[in-house]
């Protein structure tokens, strides 16, 4: 049996309130929304019940952020793609973030099991005077449970339309990708975080952050294999290379934090999921 499930979710502000609603098909739920640093900025857990996606899978999300509303979006774990043996497991999200708005989109890993045949794809829509940041972080098997992502292929797109495209694939018995020093060097979890906006960002602003994201790098574990550009005037990209998932992840938020302190005067509030 294959899963076709669908999300609309809308982020609206109403009497200074960012509010939240949904419509679903199939197995996909935005849970309670909360509001841990005020009604400014509505925070929601994306449910898959399933917890994993198979070949001929499809999970299809759609999310608008209204005119000065700010959404935060995040999951309860992985997203798993495992086995395929009918065709291709589908992640999709679309968003537009209209002027004044702000979006962070930010799942949990997803994790490529042996033989998986997957395709992780996110498009963003800016607004003029849009803001939004998103990160992917990608797990090649499960090295610790000595489960090598072997066999399969793992397909990435990332796109802000006219601004940035990136589109990758990766096959596990492509030894040159997977282990040269050209390539992946032998590590198995990628992770990109990405703050974009709809019009150019201010060279102070642009320096500002790529300042304290160098910062943390320079202290973490992961300094060799990380680092912070900005390769277009309306995008700054953090990227790192990792064996295992956790410290990716964990240089991922305290980057996020800075950049959230830096670029919009806003504390690091992090998601109640994330603490539990």
């Amino acid at each position: 049996m294959t899963w076709l499930a669908r999300l609309d979710l809308d982020y609206t502000l109403e009497a200074e309130r960012s509010v939240a609603r949904y419509l679903h098909q199939g197995p996909l739920r935005i849970l309670q929304s909360l509001y841990p640093e005020g009604d400014a900025v509505c925070h929601n857990v994306l449910v898959h019940p399933p917890s994993g996606l198979v070949g001929g899978d499809t999970l299809d999300m759609h999310v608008t952020v209204g005119e000065g509303a700010h959404g935060l979006v995040t999951t309860p774990g992985a997203t798993r793609f495992y086995r395929s043996e009918a065709g291709l497991a589908t992640q999709q999200v679309h968003a537009r973030v209209e002027s004044g708005a702000r979006l962070e989109w930010l799942p949990l890993e997803a994790i490529a099991y042996n033989q998986c045949d997957a395709l992780n794809r996110a498009v963003f829509d800016l607004a003029p005077e849009a803001e939004m940041m998103t990160w992917d972080i990608t797990a090649l098997g499960l090295p610790a449970a000595d489960m090598p992502f072997a066999q399969g292929t793992f397909r990435q797109h990332l796109e802000i339309p006219g601004v940035w495209l990136e589109r990758g694939t990766i096959n596990a018995t492509d030894t040159q990708l997977m282990n040269s020093p050209l390539g992946l060097a032998g590590q198995r979890c990628m992770a990109t975080l990405v703050f974009a906006a709809g019009s150019t960002i201010t060279q102070e602003r642009s320096d500002r952050a790529l300042r304290c994201a160098r910062e943390l790098l320079e202290a973490s574990g992961l300094r060799l294999t990380a680092g912070a550009t900005s390769p277009h005037s309306q995008v700054i990209v953090l990227r790192v290379l990792a064996p295992v998932t956790e410290p990716a992840m964990q240089l991922l938020r305290q980057v996020w934090a800075a950049w959230r302190h830096e670029m919009w005067g806003l504390a690091g509030t992090v998601p109640r999921l994330w603490s539990m």
